[in-house]
């Protein structure tokens, strides 16, 4: 999944597609570089960040998601909105990515499942102004399936398809570095939901603190973190994941094509090895 980020004040890319035209362009280039889907998203989710009036949102994602509709990609939307959904939907767009879950907006689980469109679900705990108050866990891993587990029940409740439900861990939000390594670690525990997985840690901050600069401990820029995303890449694709969430589309291919090919080796490998 290629990130089409169209707004001013993203944490990695802010402002660098916010013209349609540009933003297109960039969506098409994703393609080529071996993106399936491209992500098309009008409000920053970075910590800290404020929301965009409906109408400012809707602005900024319709006409990048119509022209690349037309081109045939498949394009997913980026939005709690419901509205931005629907609009996004007659637009063109083959799939909703709701960082909320359906916690954000109650219209939109039935919205989704009138539309009839395949959905992601986040694990989420509050809007970006103050959702790392909220990042306290038992277990994180156990207390993020239980958490994604009634949001699919939610979904389901509501008619969207079960085979049309997708989950997402939610890294970065209301999670603090070692909540993401740790999600990362155990990430067969999310996928043993039976739901397809979507991983998104492009360029997060727990790479930048992960990758300090050792004499000045500042973190690495975010657009120095392209090759450790890629590394978490691998990782998601060796434990299950259906897809991960990029800005680096083709390291990214590269490195997941490999991980794949590798898997068909070792799982050819392992009755040769249990017959030693």
């Amino acid at each position: 999944m290629g990130i089409v980020n169209v707004t001013p004040d993203s944490f990695s890319d802010g402002g660098r597609w916010s013209d349609p035209q540009r933003a297109v362009a960039h969506g098409l280039a994703l393609i080529d570089e071996g993106a399936d889907i491209l992500d098309v998203g009008g409000e920053s989710t970075r910590p800290g960040a404020l929301r965009p009036p409906v109408e400012e949102e809707l602005r900024r994602v319709l006409p990048v998601v119509r022209e690349l509709a037309a081109t045939g990609v498949p394009v997913s939307v980026d939005t709690m909105r419901a509205e931005v959904a629907a609009r996004a939907i007659e637009a063109g767009a083959r799939l909703v990515n709701d960082v909320s879950g359906g916690l954000a907006d109650p219209a939109m689980l039935p919205l989704v499942a009138q539309a009839g469109t395949p959905y992601v679900a986040m694990h989420w705990r509050g809007h970006s102004a103050d959702m790392q108050t909220n990042a306290v866990y038992g277990d994180v891993v156990t207390d993020v399936a239980d958490e994604l587990r009634l949001r699919v029940e939610a979904a389901l409740h509501a008619g969207i398809s079960p085979d049309h439900l997708i989950v997402d861990p939610g890294l970065g939000f209301a999670k603090h570095a070692d909540h993401n390594w740790q999600l990362l670690a155990r990430l067969g525990e999310i996928v043993a939901l039976g739901r397809p997985v979507l991983v998104g840690a492009a360029r997060k901050s727990f790479l930048g603190h992960l990758l300090a600069d050792p004499a000045t401990g500042r973190p690495r820029s975010a657009r120095l973190r392209d090759a450790a995303t890629s590394a978490v890449s691998v990782l998601a694709a060796a434990q299950g994941a259906w897809c991960v969430r990029v800005h680096d589309v083709a390291s990214t291919s590269d490195a997941v094509r490999v991980t794949a090919r590798w898997g068909l080796e070792a799982a050819a490998a392992t009755p040769r090895m249990s017959q030693l």
